[in-house]
């Protein structure tokens, strides 16, 4: 296994982490955040293995899906596509108060529970196999 991909791993686990962290103490929007952060760096883990080289700096997640030549489930696919558009929101808000209405407690926990199974789903990566 590559050394990059080694530490987007690790990287991706500590955003995780620090997802479930960020539910805990109520900044809701900061668990999307570092959710889309974690299967970021996870795409990017795979891709690094497929293509032999380090990933491009892009927080698109469906371009990442696409380089690492994963096929999602369509449940994952689906949820991948809309929290890939919460990203740009919750990076650079317009309106700072109606992300926050938008991503209440309950929101939070469905984005880190659907997180979760993604990130479960791309832990079995034959390519991150070792």
């Amino acid at each position: 296994m590559r050394r990059d991909t080694e530490n987007f791993i690790t990287s991706a686990e500590y955003d995780l982490n620090t997802a479930g962290h960020m539910l805990k103490t109520n900044r809701y929007i900061y668990v999307i955040f570092m959710c889309h952060l974690s299967i970021e760096k996870m795409l990017k883990a795979v891709s690094a293995e497929v293509t032999g080289k380090t990933p491009p700096k892009t927080h698109n997640l469906l371009y990442l899906t696409k380089l690492a030549e994963i096929d999602f489930p369509e449940r994952h696919f689906e949820f991948i596509s809309k929290i890939n558009n919460a990203s740009v929101v919750t990076r650079y808000p317009e309106d700072f108060n109606k992300l926050i209405e938008a991503y209440p407690e309950d929101i939070a926990q469905a984005y880190l529970k659907q997180t979760k199974e993604v990130m479960e789903w791309l832990r079995q990566h034959k390519r991150l196999k070792g």
